[in-house]
């Protein structure tokens, strides 16, 4: 099962304020974003599942919550942690689920996940959360693309 956290982060580490981006939209992130999560599960806290529920991203959703919940959304799960998650991932037949927040979620998949694929936006912002810190030694970055507003960078774990 590869696990994958996909984040959009200012150069603060800052990846929200208030529920929001404290930076102003930007389309083409927005789009890759999606498309790159469209097919695949997707793995969240409650908050931004119930900030999502408009436009739920990905072909399931995998809800992490201390309690049991039930959800009027045929395609949301709930997950107690992280074995709870996965297992739930390999039973809607995928092989990897994309990690997509808030913080308390990134940083508790910190540890065992395989790939991040993170927007950098360039400036820093105010804010009040942040994408957990990581040492970039772990890791190996196998792709950057520039695009105008940001830059799309893919890392993949280091194998021990």
């Amino acid at each position: 099962m590869e696990l994958i956290s996909i984040a959009a982060e200012a150069e603060n580490g800052v990846i929200g304020r208030d529920g929001e981006l404290p930076w102003r939209s930007i389309p083409a992130d927005k789009r890759q974003y999606r498309d790159r999560i469209a097919y695949s599960p997707v793995i969240l806290g409650r908050r931004t599942f119930d900030s999502m529920r408009e436009d739920l991203p990905g072909t399931a959703q995998i809800v992490l919550s201390r309690s049991e919940s039930a959800f009027d959304v045929e395609t949301a799960h709930h997950a107690l942690g992280i074995d709870d998650a996965v297992a739930t991932v390999g039973s809607l037949g995928s092989d990897h689920a994309y990690v997509i927040g808030g913080a308390g979620i990134y940083k508790l998949f910190q540890p065992v996940i395989d790939r991040m694929v993170l927007s950098r936006i360039p400036g820093e912002y105010d804010g009040d959360t942040y994408f957990p810190h990581w040492d970039p030694d772990d890791w190996t970055v196998v792709d950057r693309t520039s695009y105008d507003e940001f830059t799309l960078e893919e890392w993949v774990r280091e194998q021990n």
